[in-house]
Order: structure tokens, then sequence, then C-alpha cells
């Protein structure tokens, strides 16, 4: 893009910049945005956060569509971005500017494919150079291509008949008369009472003057909006704020100030405008969006249950008769070593003998062994085959000795019982530490993760809480209750935790800082999510929001709006029935 021997530049709150466009006449497909950010003393501001979106309105049936540019910072105070337009028409550029230092500015620059330059709509004004495509007319209002003016006579609207005057312009300044303008103001429905209209027939004047007559039939908010129509074109919608015994009308939405300076930013579609007295009837509360610590407990009933990784089971690999049973008793503690039971085997009498003829015959030492080998795995110890030796004789019964410390949970043997080789005789827990599995609902699983602490309080024990961790959370859940699983690992080295027990467990979550608001703050409409953000001038503008974890009130905010964002709080819904008349229910 060739430059500008004198380049505009403009001031925004704490930031003064030039904003290039190459080529100069925007084109469908790859358009290149320089943007030369300072501050107020002309030093370059360094790692900003710049976000450049050209928007084109919805136009009917159409959604609005996006062409967001990458802005990049390639030298101090010097970003660098392309986005790309992908149909011919209006495409309305917004640039946000973020910084820790100098805060937060937003401009609107007017933009279309095939039309030269870019003209500053909102949110700044110039501060030098040429202004060239910068100049206003004396047409307040810009939409896409055209300028016009709006009011209403008297200036004051009332009950009864009002003139609606509309001015029309193409960029050139040349009257537009053949233009097909349907103008209508409506009362929003109110509890019972449905919403009410008021039209007006608009004829052409000359001139690019269009008149017509409405008729308010009470007294109260009649938001208007006006379509307009040029042949060949997608018809523009424009909405403005208007109420009986209020002067003058507000642009609401659909439409830009064309007159330069810091003017009233773009307002998305369905944006209502209130003035204090109705705000206050309303009872309009606003907040601000801030970060917060969503971290909040979590509770639910948990049940004991043995840690599957601290069990054992006794079996035998061989047929045999139960002699003495020394673990006499379910529930027996027993340490690792102490003895159990004694068995005698016919199958294991004779792996004896095998081994004591064996050593007699001084026999090869593979096959010596061997008979060693099949004595261990058939559950003797060396100390036992060491005392077999010196013996010289079988023992008619070997003692069983037990795995691992812990306690006697299942016995299924007594004295004299016999069992088939890869039965379960007894099986052995250690209960140092237990497992307590808890069960919690689809809605607080996003708030938990393995690792976090726990606390678990046994309700009917006067002993402290025991501190746990996170384990395992399972990977199903229950198709009756439809809650899910949540395994905690709980030291028990006293034995305060028994198996079956009931317990109450706390589950403290590190959801950490997060961008929240105020849960009343958000209206859902479907699968949807929107907020009321006060923009400024008396006017609230939806906003579609992505939510989060809720906690303690509060709900996070993953998308849709920034830190330090006013939103409506209270009197959201009476503000979203107005919105909703404006913008058009599918915008909803």
């Amino acid at each position: 893009m060739a430059a500008d021997s004198n380049p505009v530049r403009y001031k925004a709150g704490a930031y003064q910049f030039g904003l290039e466009l190459s080529p100069s006449t925007p084109i469908v497909g790859e358009n290149t945005l320089v943007l030369t950010l300072q501050d107020s003393n002309g030093n370059p501001v360094e790692n900003a956060s710049l976000s450049a979106i050209a928007e084109m309105p919805a136009m009917g049936s159409m959604a609005a569509m996006q062409a967001p540019a990458e802005m990049t910072e390639t030298a101090p105070g010097v970003y660098k971005g392309s986005f790309e337009p992908y149909m011919k028409g209006s495409w309305p550029l917004t640039l946000t500017v973020n910084h820790e230092e100098f805060g937060k500015a937003r401009v609107n620059f007017d933009l279309a494919t095939g039309r030269e330059g870019m003209q500053l709509s909102s949110g700044a004004r110039a501060i030098g150079g040429s202004k060239g495509k910068t100049q206003t007319t004396e047409l307040p209002y810009r939409a896409g291509d055209i300028r016009f003016s709006a009011e209403v006579l008297p200036e004051t609207p009332r009950v009864g008949p009002n003139t609606l005057a509309i001015v029309l312009r193409d960029q050139d300044g040349d009257p537009i008369d053949d233009a097909s303008i349907t103008a209508i103001a409506e009362m929003p429905a109110m509890g019972t009472m449905p919403a009410m209209r008021a039209p007006a027939e608009m004829a052409s004047r000359g001139s690019g003057r269009y008149e017509g007559t409405f008729r308010p039939s009470m007294e109260g908010s009649w938001p208007l909006t006006l379509e307009i129509r040029l042949p060949g074109q997608a018809p523009r919608r424009v909405s403005f704020d208007l109420a009986t015994g209020r002067k003058g009308i507000q642009l609401s939405s659909g439409a830009t100030r064309a007159d330069g300076g810091e003017s009233m930013e773009m307002a998305p579609p369905g944006t209502v405008t209130l003035d204090p007295s109705r705000r206050q009837l309303i009872g309009v509360k606003t907040a601000r969006t801030e970060y917060r610590d969503m971290s909040r407990p979590v509770r639910a009933v948990g049940t004991v249950a043995y840690d599957e990784t601290r069990l054992a089971d006794v079996s035998l690999k061989f047929d045999a008769w139960i002699g003495e049973l020394y673990a006499d008793y379910v529930g027996k503690p027993v340490k690792k070593g102490d003895p159990l039971f004694t068995v005698y085997s016919p199958d294991l009498y004779a792996a004896q003998q095998e081994f004591l003829e064996l050593a007699r015959r001084n026999s090869s030492r593979g096959l010596l062994e061997a008979a060693r080998k099949r004595l261990l795995l058939w559950n003797m110890s060396e100390t036992e085959i060491e005392a077999l030796q010196r013996r010289g004789s079988p023992a008619d019964y070997v003692l069983i000795r037990a795995p691992m410390t812990g306690v006697v949970v299942t016995k299924n043997i007594v004295v004299g019982t016999a069992h088939r080789a890869g039965m379960t005789l007894l099986r052995l827990a250690d209960l140092s530490e237990v497992w307590v599995e808890a069960e919690l609902y689809e809605s607080e699983l996003s708030l938990l993760s393995e690792g976090m602490a726990a606390s678990i309080q046994l309700p009917h024990a006067r002993i402290a809480p025991l501190d746990g961790e996170v384990s395992f959370i399972y990977p199903f859940a229950d198709r009756t209750t439809r809650t899910t699983k949540v395994r905690v690992q709980v030291a028990n080295p006293e034995g305060a935790l028994k198996p079956a027990m009931y317990t109450e467990v706390t589950l403290q979550s590190r959801a950490g800082e997060r961008l929240t608001i105020p849960e009343e703050a958000v209206i859902i409409s479907g699968q949807k999510r929107y907020v009321f953000e006060d923009i400024g001038e008396g006017r609230l503008a939806p906003r579609k929001v992505e939510t989060g974890l809720r906690a303690n009130g509060f709900v996070e905010i993953l998308s849709g709006l920034e830190e330090n964002d006013s939103i409506v709080t209270s009197g959201n819904f009476l503000i979203a029935s107005e919105s909703r008349l404006k913008a058009g229910i599918d915008q909803w």
C-alpha cells in the first residue's frame, strides 16, 4: 500500500495510533492491516493484546459473518495481521486494544470491499494528517455505504400521531430516492399484555427524504425498527430507542455514528437504551466481571471398601486335608509368616520322599534342584526343606504361613476338611490403608481431579477427620442413579475405618482463579447463554457467552466477556423481552 505523505493518526483513551490497509481498496480475499501503536507521549506500546475483526452484519436469514485478523507484533509498537472477507459487501472493522498499563480501547471503522480506505465510526478521534476518507457529511448515521438521518416530530414523541422523517444519501452524497423503507414502533409484551405495534407507511418526498406517521396507543417505550431496502441490495435493519414523553430517539443497533470523534461505539443487534428513570423503575443492577477463586468443597456420602491392591488369597497347588487350624475365625489379625494351618497331602508327601531319595543317591544337581523347586512351589519354605534334609523323613503335615500382614476376611476351611487344588481357603486384607468410594453427580465431576485432597469423617465416631486423596475417578456412571464413583485412598493406622462403614466425604476442588459473573446475570435461551453488558450512554447490549464451573453463587465465563466488563445482574429478563423484539427472535 502506498504510504500517505501525511497519514491520519487517531487517539483512543491512553493510546494514539495509525492504521494502514493493504490494498487500500479492500478485496474479497487477503487484506493486510498494519497498526502503529503509541502511548500519549509517542512511545511505542509493546506487548499489547489486540483483536481485529471485520464482520458482515446479519441480513435477513443470512447469519453474521466474521473475518478476524491475527495481529502479531513485528517491531516495537508495530502490529501486523491479515483478514479475509469471503464475499463482497460491507465488513465493519472492530479494533480492540488492551494493555496492562494503559487499559482497554475499542475503535470501529466502516469498511467495504471495492471501496477505498476505512472510515472512522466510533471510539476514537483523528488527531493529525489528511482526513480524506474520514471526513463526515451532515447526516449523523452510516449503515453500510449509505448515510442517513432519522427524526421524529414532535421532537418528544406522544400518544397519537407522530411524524417520522428519514433522509438517505449514498457515499458520494447524492440523494437516494428509490429506497423502500419499513418503519415499525413496537411496545414489548409485558406480563399478560401482548406486544403492540405502531407502523409508519413511509413515502418518498423527493431529494432522498421519506416521511410517514406512526401512532403509539399508550405511554411507554416503543423501540423503533427501520428496514431500508435498495434495489439489488440486501436490506439494512436499524434500531432506535424511542419512548413517549422522552425527547429524541437514540441509535441502538444496525448502524454507526458517522460524525467522527469519540462517538458511541457500534452497538450489536438487540441493544436496549434505558434512561436513568427507566433503569430505576425496572430495578437494573450491574456488577463487574472479575477473577475469583472458584474452589469449593464437594460433599458426598462414601462407603469404606478394601484396598484391592492389599488383598491376598491363600490357596494350595495340590489336593489336601486340613490338619491344625490357627487362623480359626474371620477377623483374626495375622502377621506375615505367621502359621495359618497345616495340611496333609499324598502328593506333597510323595514330593518330599522323592527329594530325599534323590539326595541319598547323590543324584545329579539338576534333578535335585528340580525336586527342591517343586517343594518351594508347593508352599514349603527353604527352612522347612533344610529341616526335611536333616530329619531324613517326610512330614505328614506341612505348615502354611501368612503371605502378608493383615486380617482374615474370608474363611472357607475348618479342621479336617478336604480341598481341591486352586480353591480359595482364606482371604487376607491389609486394613492399614483402605478405599472410600463416594458417588457424585454429573454436575460435580468437572470440579474433580485425581490427586485432589479429601477429608473423611465418621458421623458416629468421636475422632478427628481423616485425610485422604482422590486416587481414581471411575470411567462409567451408574445407570440407575446417574452417579459416578470416586475412589479416595485413606491411611487407616488405628483401624477406625472398617469396610462397609458409611462416611461423610468432603472433596476440596482446585479450580483456582477463573473469570466470573454472578449466576443471576445469565439468561438461558435453549442451548445458548446470554448476558447484558452496560456499554455506556444508557445502552445495554446482549452478549452471547460460554459458561463453565458454578460455585458459591458465581459462574465461570469461558468466552464472550473480558475482565472488568459491566454486566446486568437484576432486571435482565425485562430487558431481554425488549431486546428480543429489536434483534428478532431468531437471533436468540
